[in-house]
């Protein structure tokens, strides 16, 4: 009776189904495999846990991990947190007048989401508005919130119109919002100029920032997504 044959022995017979194909080849696993192996595991683990602490951490950890390493991470990060403050620079509803609109919206633009608010004190809407995009500015701090008395924007434009918002984004207009019907004129609320932002990708939501001494808000939807009161003018040739 013909013993069985184990295709994974080393035997000269083995040797030769596999010259011919018939077996495949045998992975032959040294010590120095298993050895390598196991230090670029533990170096993965080691990396996946620096990758998770901040600098005060990385800090802490001085006297027992390689100065090399937390070096390496502490730089890391420190870029990470300049290029967030880079990103993150505006935070306040700037005040421009019409010399400074080119540079401030129309240049600017190329390089983030600037949001212009055409206003005039006079009008209750606009005053609302100014208030709500001073809190969004804090808020979306990557962001450029700017405000412009209506006529130095527009010459002769209609109080009939305001507020108006104009959205800026990669050197052209992205949006315009005409008065605040669709929100229902006065009783409009922060959330509902939020979500229209965010709707055209004004402003990241990872991004935010809480207002000091503010809860959670709100986070019940606009379900109104019609044109409504939301009017449009093209605005466009008159800036």
């Amino acid at each position: 009776m013909t013993r069985g044959m184990n295709p994974e022995e080393d035997t000269e017979w083995n040797d030769i189904l596999r010259k011919h194909g018939i077996l495949p080849q045998q992975i032959k696993i040294t010590q120095n495999d298993i050895y390598d192996s196991a230090v670029a595991k533990a170096q993965e683990e080691e990396s996946e846990r620096l990758e998770g602490l901040d600098l005060d951490e990385l800090a802490e950890l001085e006297d027992e991990e390689d100065d090399q390493v937390l070096a390496h991470y502490r730089q890391q990060r420190l870029a990470e947190i300049k290029a967030q403050a880079d990103k993150e620079r505006f935070g306040e509803l700037t005040y421009i007048s019409e010399p400074d609109y080119k540079r401030e919206v129309t240049e600017a633009s190329k390089d983030s989401w600037i949001v212009v608010h055409l206003f005039r004190d006079s009008i209750p809407e606009c005053k609302l508005m100014n208030r709500f995009l001073g809190e969004l500015a804090q808020q979306y701090r990557a962001t450029k919130f700017v405000k412009i008395i209506s006529v130095e924007c527009i010459h002769n434009y209609p109080d009939a119109n305001l507020p108006t918002l104009l959205v800026y984004g990669n050197g052209d207009m992205r949006g315009q919002l005409v008065r605040l019907d669709k929100f229902g004129g006065m009783r409009t609320k922060r959330k509902d100029v939020e979500d229209y932002l965010k709707g055209l990708g004004a402003i990241d939501p990872a991004l935010k920032r809480a207002l000091p001494g503010e809860g959670a808000e709100d986070d019940s939807e606009d379900d109104d997504d019609s044109n409504g009161g939301r009017m449009y003018f093209d605005l466009s040739k008159g800036i």
